[in-house]
């Protein structure tokens, strides 16, 4: 079965509820709270819809996957990049992204800032903490937090918005609350050291959406909950 338009408008729909109940349990404002759509291993009539909805972005995994979609969406919409980067793709990511969420390296970030200030512009970033300590998860250590965020300032090529984590897998919700928390403790610190705010927070996903607001997430990335794991639109 096809997802339609009015199918996956009612699922934004259901899942803004959540968002907006779960912000009004947290004492926090629902509007401080962006969805993004991630639309991965979905056509680019996935990022159209998105739009047709009036949402702001969609998230993509792969580069080699979004750049041919994007190409295709014909719709006008900003594309984030929230899957691990290779230094070697970090031209075509400056290139093709609105924003790159996951510069987990000062490499990374070296690379990002020479691709942008060769295409003459400012490329907002975020930078991917390992919050969780996953061994299974990409970001830099939260010890090395610093030194990424230091090295990310000293390009004027570079707009730094905050930071993002995906917590580990695990059927205990306080698991994900501890990264969570652990994050929005380690932007604080570093908001506070380098005199610099750093507003956005990218975490939480279509199971942890919740506890990640509750954490002070300003923006939760879910795909799973509006198209299956695979579905077809």
């Amino acid at each position: 079965m096809q997802l339609t338009y009015d199918e996956f408008s009612d699922r934004v729909a259901k899942i803004t509820s959540q968002i907006e109940a779960a912000s009004t349990q947290a004492g926090r404002d629902p509007a401080e709270v962006e969805l993004l759509v991630v639309t991965k291993t979905h056509p680019a009539t996935a990022a159209e819809y998105a739009a047709r909805y009036g949402l702001r972005a969609v998230g993509e995994n792969r580069v080699q996957e979004a750049v041919p979609k994007r190409a295709e969406c014909k719709a006008s919409i900003a594309w984030e990049l929230i899957g691990h980067l290779q230094s070697n793709k970090a031209k075509l990511a400056a290139e093709h992204f609105d924003r790159v969420q996951s510069v987990d390296s000062p490499k990374l970030a070296n690379h990002l800032a020479r691709a942008a200030a060769a295409l003459g512009k400012k490329l907002p970033i975020l930078l991917q903490i390992n919050a969780g300590n996953d061994p299974a998860k990409f970001g830099a250590d939260p010890e090395r937090a610093a030194a990424l965020l230091e090295t990310s300032l000293s390009h004027d090529s570079l707009q730094v918005d905050g930071l993002m984590t995906i917590a580990p897998l695990s059927e205990d919700a306080d698991v994900s609350r501890r990264t969570f928390e652990n994050l929005r403790t380690i932007r604080d610190t570093l908001a506070s050291q380098f005199s610099r705010p750093l507003p956005v927070l990218s975490m939480g996903m279509s199971g942890d959406l919740e506890i990640a607001i509750a954490s002070g997430s300003t923006q939760v990335r879910v795909g799973t909950a509006l198209f299956g794991h695979r579905g077809k639109i």
